[in-house]
């Protein structure tokens, strides 16, 4: 999401674009990725789904406090504005699912694929609402992998665009 945004934020320069979406990424999904490999790793986490709810305060809190480092770079930076924007409703969704999940285990893969597209038909138009359909897919795959109930991946899909849309509409 964050080189799409980043790339159609900076075009014709896809140089820019590259650089922009690239620095959110680090923030918005590497950082966050290896504290989770290596709770994983040094046995702090039993898995990667971080499917103990006990487990998911550090790497939940860890995964915010990169995605507003990020955030406060790319203003610094004077990144584009609809990739701040995009970062903010990262920020937006991550802190809702954090909170949900800390009583009750909603998708976060549900929550950031429904964002996701929201976003997208935000950006590119109606056109895209196609995308609902990859969003039941990722529902789909989470109950069918038994990792969540179907209440679970629509609410996570429910919050995800309810925050999004709004969030990316207002600052983007």
């Amino acid at each position: 999401m964050s080189l799409v945004v980043a790339l159609h934020s900076t075009a014709p320069a896809v140089g820019a674009g590259l650089g922009w979406g690239l620095l959110a990424v680090l923030f918005c999904s590497a950082v966050p990725y290896v504290v989770i490999w290596w709770g994983v790793r040094r046995g702090r986490l039993t898995d990667h789904h971080i499917g103990v709810r006990e487990q998911r305060r550090g790497p939940l809190a860890w995964g915010m406090v990169s995605v507003l480092a990020g955030l406060a770079t790319l203003v610094a930076l004077g990144a584009p504005r609809p990739l701040v924007a995009m970062v903010v409703v990262m920020s937006a969704v991550l802190l809702v699912v954090s909170a949900v999940n800390q009583t009750w285990k909603l998708s976060a893969h549900a929550a950031v694929a429904a964002g996701s597209a929201a976003v997208l038909v935000v950006v590119f138009g109606p056109a895209l609402l196609a995308l609902v359909g990859l969003v039941g897919l990722v529902g789909w795959s989470r109950v069918r992998l038994a990792d969540h109930t179907p209440a679970q991946v629509l609410a996570g899909a429910v919050a995800g665009a309810a925050v999004a849309t709004p969030a990316f509409v207002l600052l983007a």
